[in-house]
């Protein structure tokens, strides 16, 4: 039989389109299962959201492990190769969670945080009452104030087991510090000042919608009060006794990871999960002296800038001490952050192609302000419409300085975590841990908030001489923290030696000080984060920049560095490179 060179090319052209189908198969087979593998995922970190996970618990442990260890054998088994770019980069990311939680077990570096589960700072006794309050779950219906007191039992028995992990951590040798015991008693205190109807946990009855009826209302306000007067605040009364009469006399005076048994290895690795490099102890304090030096020329020439005679250390005295810089009233603080969004916005399409559907809000910190630190920013549900809000402790008017305004909404704010946080999760073509993915990605969410910092010039801040000082001086609180959280941790600094070397190099007060201080102390690593991924992120644009020439545009490198999720840093320095070998092209 004769083959015609027709009938080869019609040949050809089938055996072409046989393959292209199979490879669009294959992608569609890749990508659904990796999704699936994904939301299975979430779904399991979640959990049920009508309860209070206790992360103490063996139960939690051996479903984790399990699951995890399962995850890793779906995803092996799913082609990188044939997902689409997006896809990919979600298979790297859950890659690296994975690999991340996974060691965390294999190292019994788990195992160690479970025994020791204080933290002042991010720890359930206080992150949980914000979110009981209303702050972080929604009260309607019925049926939400019903899962409400379900959620404070669950709370109830972790306070619980919270003192048997402490108990069996004492007797393995693992003890935390004493001054993170101390913080600790001091927040357990505020709580036990209160009524029950008086606390954060009673406040949704105080919020009650109408249309709940007479006889929910009564059962369900007389239910709460006993909740939290039976099971809630008992719970914390037993932490009060155990941590001060047996916990606190045999905790170490030394603050340091380098003083607990296996210590080194928690430290090393807290700053590989948190910066997302494998950057040494030795190099990040490095890194940071050297920046601190740079920072403080910058800082010497806005002196100058301010008309201020004396010397930085006299500046920094004045700016502590003088009335003028500090606002008295929460409803006029509340008013000037309103002034400096509407200021910021006018400049946001300079640097960006896009903003966020969620308006940004400033509220007060919904509970114990007292015994905590300035705030935090919380994203918004995906809707585009509830807001994302920075929760400010009101209780720190005196010691938050007017000068420093302008830089903690763009950092908290815009274009800093409300452009990051709510532009990934609008952004419905992304799988879900690019979407929602931001918690343990420290680096890339903190930088971007610390490099959103330095776009203020271009957006049209800093205008003010004072207000470019307070841009310099949280800068050099970055810096600073490199130094000391390594110092404390790695080379045996004391805590008055950690605060003596921020008050030499800050205007910050010395409450603010000692609270920045001791959240090192009980979170070792996070801090380290927020510089490595700013210089990480100026790199990237910098790299961009001169590659590019006059194709770069820096609206499309933001929508590069924002419009796919947290990444960790080797993951997006990848992306943005291979955006630079493509010429740059804009996103979407």
């Amino acid at each position: 039989m004769q083959t015609t060179r027709r009938g080869t090319l019609a040949g050809g052209l089938a055996l072409a389109g046989l393959a292209a189908t199979t490879s669009v198969r294959a992608a569609a087979s890749a990508r659904g299962a990796l999704d699936t593998l994904i939301a299975d995922s979430a779904k399991a970190e979640k959990g049920d959201p009508a309860r209070f996970t206790d992360p103490l618990s063996d139960t939690y442990a051996q479903a984790r492990r399990a699951a995890k260890t399962a995850e890793q054998a779906r995803l092996k088994a799913i082609d990188r190769e044939a997902l689409d770019p997006v896809g990919r980069l979600a298979y790297d990311v859950f890659a690296y969670r994975l690999t991340e939680d996974l060691a965390e077990f294999a190292s019994g570096r788990f195992e160690i945080a479970r025994l020791t589960p204080l933290d002042p700072s991010f720890g359930p006794q206080v992150e949980f009452p914000d979110a009981a309050s209303g702050a972080g779950a929604k009260f309607v219906t019925v049926q939400d104030y019903e899962d409400g007191l379900t959620r404070l039992n669950d709370f109830a028995g972790y306070l619980t087991n919270t003192v048997a992990c402490l108990k069996e951590g004492l007797g393995k040798g693992y003890v935390q510090p004493r001054i993170v015991v101390t913080n600790v008693l001091a927040e357990v205190d505020v709580m036990l000042a209160l009524a029950p109807r008086d606390t954060p946990f009673f406040k949704p009855i105080l919020d009650m919608p109408a249309a709940i009826g007479p006889a929910d209302r009564a059962r369900l306000t007389a239910a709460y009060e006993a909740a939290i007067a039976n099971l809630v605040l008992p719970g914390y009364r037993l932490w009060k006794t155990y941590l001060t009469e047996t916990y606190l006399p045999a905790a170490r005076e030394a603050p340091g990871l380098w003083a607990m048994k296996d210590g080194a290895k928690v430290y090393a690795a807290a700053l590989r999960r948190h910066t997302t490099t494998d950057l040494t102890a030795e190099a990040l304090h490095n890194l940071g002296l050297s920046e601190v030096a740079r920072i403080r020329g910058e800082m010497d020439a806005a002196r100058v800038a301010t008309g201020y005679s004396g010397d930085l250390h006299a500046l920094f005295q004045y700016v502590r001490t003088d009335p003028k810089f500090y606002f008295t009233k929460p409803e006029d603080l509340l008013a000037r952050f309103k002034e400096i969004e509407a200021r910021i916005w006018q400049g946001i399409p300079r640097l960006f192609n896009r903003k966020p559907k969620a308006p940004f809000e400033v509220r007060p910190l919904p509970s114990l302000g007292e015994a905590r630190g300035t705030g935090y920013y919380n994203l918004g549900p995906p809707d585009g419409v509830s807001p994302g809000v920075l929760y400010f402790n009101m209780a720190m008017l005196k010691t938050r300085p007017i000068p420093t305004l302008e830089t903690l909404t763009l950092h908290e704010g815009i274009p800093g975590h409300h452009f990051q946080g709510s532009l990934a999760q609008e952004n419905t073509a992304l799988p879900d841990v690019l979407r929602f993915g931001r918690s343990g990605l420290t680096a890339y969410v903190e930088g971007w908030g610390l490099y959103s910092e330095s776009l203020g010039k271009a957006l049209g801040m800093f205008t003010d001489p004072w207000q470019w000082f307070g841009h310099l001086d949280f800068e050099m609180l970055r810096a600073v923290r490199l130094v000391t959280d390594t110092g404390l941790h790695a080379k045996a600094w004391s805590r008055d030696k950690a605060i003596a070397y921020m008050t030499d190099n800050t205007s910050m007060a010395a409450r603010d000080i000692a609270v920045e201080i001791d959240r090192y102390i009980a979170a070792p690593g996070q801090a380290t984060a927020y510089k490595v991924g700013e210089l990480k992120l100026h790199e990237l644009a910098g790299r961009a920049r001169t590659r590019l020439g006059a194709r770069f545009n820096i609206r499309d490198f933001h929508d590069q560095v924002l419009m796919t999720g947290a990444l960790p840093l080797a993951t997006l320095e990848a992306k943005i490179d291979g955006w630079i070998a493509a010429g740059g092209p804009a996103y979407g």
